[in-house]
C-alpha cells in the first residue's frame, strides 16, 4: 500500500540513493565534471513530490518504477541541455530501458531468480537497501563495486578508471562486499550479495 500523500515526500527519500546509484551508472564519466547526479536526483524527488497525486501505483515496486521513469527523463533532460541538443524521443526512451536494465541488474546481484509477488517484492527491498548501503561506501569501494558488479567491467577495466592496479582493485572489491554484507545483516551469508572478485 503507498503511503498517505502528506508522507509520500519523506517516503520517497528512501531512494535517493537506489536513484543516486542508477543516475551515476548512466551519467557519462565525461559529463561528471559538468553534470551532478545529485541534482538530476533531487529534481526526480522534487517533481515525485509535486506529483504524488498522479501516482496511481499500489507497490513500492510500481513507486520505483515510476520514480526511475521521471529519472530518466530527467537525466535525458539534463543531458540535452547541457548538449544543447533537440530532443530524440528515441534517446529518451532509450535511457529508460537502459535505467530499467540497470534496475534489473542491481535486483539480480542480490539473489537468483524468484518469481512469486512476494518474493519480487523482497527483491526490490533489498535493492533500495543495497543502493543505500553501497552509497555508505567510501568512494573508491563505490565505485570499484558497481564497475564491476552492476556494470559488469573486467577487474583491468576498473583499475584504468580509477588509476589502480588490478590487485588494489579486487582488495576494494573484497572489502566492500564484506562491508555491504554486515551492512545488510548477513556477514556469513553469499546469497544476497555475491561475487568475489
Amino acid at each position: 500500500m503507498s503511503p498517505a500523500p502528506d508522507d509520500r515526500g519523506t517516503a520517497l527519500e528512501r531512494y535517493r540513493p537506489y536513484l543516486m546509484l542508477l543516475a551515476r551508472m548512466h551519467l557519462d564519466p565525461r559529463l561528471r565534471g559538468k553534470l551532478d547526479a545529485s541534482d538530476v536526483v533531487q529534481q526526480t524527488l522534487l517533481e515525485a513530490h509535486q506529483a504524488r497525486g498522479q501516482f496511481r501505483g499500489t507497490s513500492k515496486a510500481e513507486e520505483a518504477a515510476w520514480l526511475r521513469q521521471i529519472l530518466a527523463h530527467n537525466l535525458d533532460n539534463a543531458l540535452r541541455d547541457l548538449l544543447r541538443d533537440k530532443r530524440e524521443v528515441r534517446r529518451e526512451q532509450s535511457l529508460e530501458a537502459a535505467i530499467e536494465e540497470s534496475s534489473r541488474r542491481v535486483e539480480a546481484w542480490l539473489v537468483a531468480e524468484q518469481s512469486s509477488p512476494s518474493e519480487r517484492a523482497e527483491r526490490h527491498e533489498q535493492g533500495i537497501r543495497l543502493a543505500a548501503a553501497l552509497a555508505e561506501l567510501p568512494g573508491a569501494q563505490r565505485t570499484a563495486l558497481t564497475l564491476h558488479h552492476l556494470e559488469r567491467q573486467p577487474l583491468e577495466a576498473v583499475a584504468r578508471h580509477i588509476g589502480r592496479s588490478r590487485e588494489a582493485v579486487a582488495g576494494l572489491i573484497k572489502r566492500g562486499l564484506r562491508t555491504l554484507r554486515e551492512r545488510l545483516g548477513e556477514p556469513g551469508r553469499s546469497g544476497a550479495v555475491s561475487g568475489e572478485a
